[in-house]
């Protein structure tokens, strides 16, 4: 009996938080692609970066590199086949919460941006920090209804009146 328990509970802890929290397919297949393509940007963009002097241009180049694999490792893991870790990295990348990896993805784009300037980096790390921007409007959720914003409305305006009449009898 505990067992069937055990494992109910098992299975409903290892489901994506992502469908938990009310993401449509659509909107999680967009948030996909567009990490697919930031990595391919964040790669191209890295590549470019890289045939330079300037160490921080590198450096730069070098994350952003990096990047685009930890993009397509949680994103897309079946495009990093040869990486025997990809399918347990993917899973747990699928666990977090949306707004977890929405502060993940903009951390990772903005770092080459801080390490060095340039056209490159900005234009080359910006698909993979709108990626994070729709993890995180996601975490937003959605918008309310209109009739139930009018109702908050109208609740707080009969408040604000009461308030006001109870200031003006208080004064005569």
């Amino acid at each position: 009996m505990s067992g069937s328990a055990g494992a109910a509970a098992a299975s409903a802890s290892s489901a994506p938080p992502a469908q938990e929290e009310g993401m449509t397919w659509w909107y999680r297949w967009l948030c996909r692609l567009s990490g697919v393509l930031g990595a391919v940007s964040c790669a191209v963009s890295g590549l470019f970066n890289c045939v330079t002097i300037h160490p921080l241009n590198i450096a730069a180049g070098v994350w952003m590199i990096m990047n685009a694999f930890v993009l397509l490792l949680c994103e897309a893991p079946f495009c990093c086949q040869f990486v025997e870790f990809a399918n347990t990295v993917a899973e747990k990348a699928d666990r977090l919460r949306a707004w977890q990896k929405a502060v993940f993805y903009c951390g990772m784009a903005v770092v080459p941006v801080v390490i060095s300037l340039t056209l490159t980096t900005l234009l080359g790390n910006a698909i993979a920090f709108a990626t994070g921007v729709l993890y995180g409007l996601s975490a937003l959720g959605k918008k309310g209804d209109a009739i139930s914003y009018a109702r908050i409305q109208q609740q707080r305006q009969q408040a604000d009146e009461e308030k006001l009449a109870e200031t003006l009898e208080g004064e005569l």
